[in-house]
């Protein structure tokens, strides 16, 4: 592995402030509260100039005009050929630089429509080299008191052999990046463990991981299965888009129902409301660990460019919390890492293995 890379001393951010079902009443006050834990970030917001009028004279702070918005309802084409001025697209623009002039922005955060958000940042920005396809990653709860790193999350419903190796190979960066492992585990979503189980295209890219991990440069564990996500059983689980939508949207329909069904029961009878008093503790510290707010910002990897989204229906906790992800994604050169560990990667693998990965 490359050396690790230093962080960056200030960190800045353009931030899709009209995005989202709610827009800039839960994107302002979301930015306020996070500039006030981030001494060292800077933030463009980008908006309408009525919706913004609020924000200017914020310290580490500067007002970007865009005319046009996203709606969560806009399809794909709207976005990406009419609306040259919306909101996402001006924000997504600031990570371009252009005539020796550098970005603007390191990175960039969204609230809005997810397939918008990805059509506008591959239109503006590419994929990087060696990455056919971009990849949505968001991370899950586990029972070791931690996370884990899921991809693809949707932006891929059908994959080859070789997008799955190339969504390793972007779990792997984010998950060095942000959370500082440098060598962080990789599973690959089966239905079973057994390298002779699932589908012709998880057989090769088992093969793929596994020829990866013999040159040393990606963690493979093996195949796992759908429990072995919040088992914590390893730092990275990959899979399809449709899978890992599946998975996620069922994993924040489970934690939403047990969450119901614990406050309804305590509060049915005096011993219930009792018991509940003495389990307190523990009921919030579960409460915690299920809150998919807290888990808010999902990374669109493999582009030229950090783009982060957060969900649409997010409040003002959740959406700061897609910002310090974001943050952190930036502070710590993932672009770089996503480099380092393409190259990385090539080099461990022969000639036939991988011809997704090679560069042009």
């Amino acid at each position: 592995m490359t050396a690790p890379l230093p962080a960056l001393a200030r960190v800045r951010m353009a931030v899709d402030c009209m995005g989202g079902d709610h827009g800039p009443a839960v994107t302002l006050p979301a930015c306020r509260g996070f500039l006030d834990r981030h001494p060292d970030a800077e933030l463009l917001l980008v908006g309408t100039e009525a919706a913004l009028r609020d924000a200017r004279g914020w310290p580490r702070t500067r007002v970007v005009v865009a005319s046009e918005v996203v709606t969560m309802d806009d399809p794909v084409e709207v976005a990406l050929r009419k609306k040259r001025d919306s909101s996402m697209r001006v924000a997504i623009a600031q990570l371009k630089g252009g005539d020796g002039t550098p970005p603007a922005a390191d990175v960039c955060v969204s609230a809005g429509n997810t397939g918008a958000l990805m059509a506008v940042a591959r239109y503006l920005l590419k994929t990087v080299d060696g990455i056919d396809r971009p990849a949505i990653a968001t991370v899950m709860p586990n029972r070791n008191d931690g996370y884990t790193t899921v991809l693809d999350l949707g932006a891929n419903v059908d994959c080859t052999a070789e997008h799955l190796l190339q969504f390793a190979v972007l779990g792997s960066a984010l998950v060095s990046a942000v959370d500082g492992k440098e060598d962080p585990s990789v599973g690959l979503l089966n239905i079973g463990e057994e390298a002779i189980k699932g589908s012709d295209t998880i057989k090769r890219a088992g093969e793929l991981l596994r020829a990866a991990a013999d040159g040393g440069h990606l963690n493979f564990h093996g195949n796992v299965e759908g429990n072995d996500i919040f088992r914590g059983t390893t730092d990275i689980v990959v899979c399809d888009g449709f899978v890992g939508n599946v998975a996620l949207k069922t994993a924040e329909g489970l934690a939403a129902m047990l969450s119901d069904f614990i406050r309804q029961e305590f509060t049915r009878t005096a011993y219930a409301k009792f018991a509940a008093l003495v389990a307190l503790p523990v009921l919030k510290h579960f409460k915690s660990r299920v809150d998919h707010r807290r888990y808010n910002g999902a990374a669109l990897l493999g582009l030229r460019g950090l783009v982060f989204k957060s969900h649409g229906s997010a409040d003002a906790f959740a959406f700061e919390h897609a910002l310090s992800r974001a943050y952190d994604a930036a502070r710590n050169r993932l672009l770089d890492r996503v480099h380092d560990r393409i190259l990385d990667t090539l080099q461990a693998l022969p000639e036939p293995a991988a011809p997704a990965l090679r560069t042009a």
